[in-house]
């Protein structure tokens, strides 16, 4: 990298320290460093607000053919609640604490993976391409977006409908993906989609002790035991390797579990009401639709009142081969570096799959291999030299892509 990696990381410090944490981010703040990193680099910078106080911040790199498709860098700025007593360092404090050998620091943030991380990689892969007196030939648009957290219904969602949005000209963008584990980059070409379903049963009541035909009870139990049955199917298709030996993902399956179940008043009385309410992610191999249908289906079978609290209708892809210029590009890219590529479908939900709606190819990265998993999690962290690493892959990645003629 050209820039110096002291400020770089105190930029990032910076970054993870604005409290963008539901229910109440502090936007604000988040803007205003946004419109800081945009005057320093001479970027075009643009806020739009879909929502109140919720602003969907673009800072745009104009590229020497800029009237080819764009580039879109995705970001979101909000993250998820913590539990402070669980944490060994303050989360949003961002401490750096060496590692037990010396040689690397742990930068200790909510955020840190999930995905700050990325959004401040942009920015300094921006920055040192800049000082190296790089010209890319597609304009770039960093996009940095709220609520993702909580669906992104009031951030993404309205984004990609907007005027603004079709001004961008987009051709392909970039969104987050997860750390691994492994010596591998995941690189997310599609994702489950949420089917959030409740099943309200209504029936006979009475006392307990008597045989009462019609029960809520009993117009539930088969929708539970049909369910819970598919789901023990697509377990064990998860847990039988592929035909190659290799692991299957959590997106090659469908997941269903039971999250909510109420009922009754009291012991010896038979309820009028029962509702089971599911959580299912939907592996976009299926047709998504027809899956909706099994299940009003299922409802009414049964007789039992079906509503589904959030549904995600649209399976698109983004293609992985040579007929994607873009996809070529960002591989060969990631070849050079000596980085080995892992595709998969990301398990849950991220603003991609409102690119991809949109007509946009994304795909979702976020270079963290030989990590742990910890979005989400207590004492989320990344190291000095990952962050470090990050900015030298999207030096790397965004000429690429951006380059596509």
């Amino acid at each position: 990298m050209a820039s110096d990696s002291r400020a770089a990381v105190a930029r990032f410090i910076e970054y993870l320290r604005i409290k963008t944490v539901q229910p109440n981010p502090d936007y604000e703040t988040c803007t205003a460093y946004l419109r800081q990193q945009a005057d320093e680099l001479k970027l075009k910078f643009q806020a739009h607000e879909y929502v109140a106080g919720k602003p969907v911040v673009v800072l745009t790199w104009e590229g020497t053919e800029p009237s080819l498709p764009s580039i879109i860098l995705n970001s979101h700025t909000d993250v998820v609640p913590v539990f402070e007593e669980f944490w060994d360092y303050p989360p949003f404090d961002a401490e750096m604490v060496p590692t037990e050998d010396g040689k690397d620091s742990r930068i200790y943030a909510r955020g840190t993976q999930d995905m700050k991380i990325v959004g401040q990689c942009y920015l300094e892969a921006v920055r040192a391409l800049q000082e190296q007196g790089k010209r890319l030939r597609r304009t770039l648009h960093l996009v940095y977006v709220p609520d993702e957290e909580i669906g992104g219904h009031d951030g993404m969602s309205k984004f990609v409908e907007s005027p603004e949005f079709k001004a961008l000209n987009a051709g392909f963008a970039l969104d987050e993906g997860m750390a691994n584990p492994e010596s591998t980059v995941r690189v997310f070409y599609g994702e489950r989609a949420p089917c959030w379903v409740k099943f309200r049963a209504r029936g006979n009541v009475g006392h307990g002790s008597q045989f009462i035909e019609n029960t809520a009870a009993e117009k539930l139990t088969p929708i539970i035991s049909h369910l819970m049955q598919f789901r023990q199917e697509q377990f064990d298709i998860f847990k039988t390797p592929n035909a190659d030996g290799s692991a299957r993902t959590l997106g090659d399956v469908t997941t269903t579990n039971l999250t909510l179940l109420e009922s009754g008043v009291q012991q010896n009385v038979v309820p009028e009401s029962a509702l089971a309410g599911f959580d299912i992610r939907m592996t976009p191999s299926i047709d998504y639709q027809e899956f909706r249908q099994g299940l009003e289906d299922l409802g009414k079978k049964h007789g039992v009142e079906v509503e589904f609290t959030q549904f995600w209708g649209d399976n698109t892809l983004t293609s992985t081969d040579e007929s994607n210029p873009f996809w070529t590009a960002f591989k060969g890219a990631v070849d050079g570096l000596g980085v080995e590529v892992f595709k998969e479908i990301f398990p849950a939900a991220t603003d991609s799959r409102y690119l991809r709606r949109a007509g946009v190819p994304a795909l979702g990265v976020t270079p963290l291999a030989n990590a742990p998993i910890l979005l989400h999690d207590h004492n989320e962290f990344v190291t000095r030299n990952e962050y470090l690493d990050g900015i030298g892959f999207y030096i790397t990645v965004i000429q690429a892509v951006a380059n596509v003629k």
